[in-house]
């Protein structure tokens, strides 16, 4: 199954708005830090249900749907 979400994980600064506001608790932050020095964010594609939620909340236009 492909990617229903895309993450620019570079853009990420781990504020946590997707996280906490995620319906279907399908985002979480990475282990690894990303070029900007974060823990990126990434998506279970198995839980997503591509409600747009990460998409409205994120001010760093991580997500494309």
């Amino acid at each position: 199954m492909a990617n229903i979400i895309k993450v620019r994980t570079e853009r990420c600064k781990e504020c946590g708005l997707c996280v906490v506001n995620c319906p279907k608790k399908a985002i979480e932050f990475e282990e690894k830090i990303n070029q900007s020095g974060y823990r990126a964010v990434q998506v279970k594609n198995e839980l997503c249900i591509a409600c747009g939620v990460c998409y409205t909340m994120c001010p760093d236009g991580v997500y494309e749907i």
